[in-house]
């Protein structure tokens, strides 16, 4: 039975889904292949997996589709074809080529992933500021009251 979730996206998900059509890309395949495989592993149609790249993650991560591009042209399609196989050995140049490639999408996606370390700071910065400020706000608050029953006792 395949079951299909109609919960919100994680980021754990959302970067799988990026690395994998990042990895198709590069490969060669289709974006609609990658989402099959992500669909599978987490749960969802393709469908699905198709319209979160489109409508969300694709635009987080644009360099890394273009380099992706970039080394999908780089690397003529039945070299990759024999990387893939095991037992097969390619030149000093291709292999450091190939680890260049998977070396800067890395690096991107780290930089990614920092990125939502800074954002995430960022809020519970923003946070701890709101949360003072709403303390300063219940004491005022507090204040006010007591000004009231003592305007409240004068009357009577």
């Amino acid at each position: 039975m395949n079951v299909t979730r109609q919960d919100a996206w994680s980021a754990e998900e959302d970067t799988l889904l990026a690395e994998t059509v990042l990895r198709y890309i590069r490969d060669g395949k289709t974006q609609l292949e990658a989402f099959k495989e992500v669909g599978k592993r987490v749960s969802r149609t393709p469908a699905a997996c198709g319209f979160r790249w489109n409508a969300s993650v694709r635009k987080q991560y644009q360099e890394a589709i273009d380099l992706a591009k970039k080394e999908r042209k780089k690397i003529p399609q039945e070299l990759m074809a024999d990387f893939t196989r095991p037992n097969n050995s390619y030149s000093l140049e291709t292999a450091i080529s190939i680890l260049e490639n998977m070396k800067g999408n890395y690096h991107f996606l780290n930089n990614q992933e920092l990125n939502r370390t800074d954002q995430l700071e960022r809020a519970l910065e923003e946070n701890e500021r709101l949360k003072q400020k709403l303390a300063k706000y219940q004491t005022v608050l507090k204040e006010v009251e007591q000004v009231n029953q003592l305007i409240k006792q004068l009357k009577e």
